[in-house]
């Protein structure tokens, strides 16, 4: 893995024999950029379900697999980031290595832009609506990685994306970034609202867990988090 930290800013490179991925990420939204495209430039802002630019935010999603593109969207858009992913995976295996390594480099990337937690609430907590489906996310920004994911999810698939991928993408990024994580779709029955209810949820609790506490103090009794 090779990072590079900027204020709440990180680029990010995996590279693995399953999986190459890129990643730009700034916490604080604004203009981002991938210097050098792994998936061709004719891709990038290309407009797809994925990509969004605006005067605040800037996300451009390529993981190989619609839906996976689709959640982290959702994710970035309502954390408030700007986040360009670009993943080239052995999806002619399946989308197991893709997601996984997603997870993991996108909270290796939170974690390096985030840097020290000071100066900020740590806890954050959100409910997300999806027409029917209604999920609930608590966030500690901890330094120690524990997810507990329960989606209730039933199909096989959704899109290109097995369900069972879903989970372990938010573990994977769960692991990577350190934190203490919660998430739970309390109700629904459509698969794909359950779904983005929760990452939409998580957002919205890593989007208070990161905002400004008005101190510059280390929220925690041991006065550090490592």
């Amino acid at each position: 893995m090779i990072a590079e930290q900027g204020e709440h800013r990180a680029f990010v490179k995996r590279n693995t024999n399953e999986t190459k991925i890129q990643i730009s990420i700034s916490l604080n939204g604004g203009h981002i950029e991938i210097p050098n495209s792994i998936i061709g430039k004719e891709r990038v802002g290309s407009g797809g379900v994925a990509t969004q630019a605006t005067s605040a935010q800037v996300i451009d999603i390529h993981t190989g697999v619609g839906f996976l593109d689709h959640m982290i969207h959702a994710l970035a858009k309502h954390s408030g980031w700007s986040l360009i992913v670009e993943c080239i995976g052995d999806l002619h295996i399946d989308d197991h290595h893709t997601t996984e390594d997603c997870g993991i480099a996108l909270g290796d990337a939170f974690r390096q832009a985030l840097g020290q937690v000071r100066g900020v609430k740590r806890f954050g907590f959100g409910f997300a609506p999806l027409d029917e489906a209604l999920s609930r996310a608590v966030v500690d920004l901890s330094n120690r990685p524990c997810s507990v994911i329960e989606l209730g999810l039933k199909r096989e698939k959704i899109g290109d994306l097995s369900c069972e991928m879903i989970p372990h993408f938010l573990e994977s990024f769960t692991e990577a970034a350190r934190l203490t994580v919660h998430v739970d779709c309390l109700r629904g029955f459509n698969d794909h609202h359950r779904s983005e209810s929760a990452f939409k949820a998580l957002a919205v609790a890593l989007r208070e867990a990161t905002s400004p506490n008005g101190t510059n103090d280390v929220p925690s009794t041991k006065g550090v988090l490592m």
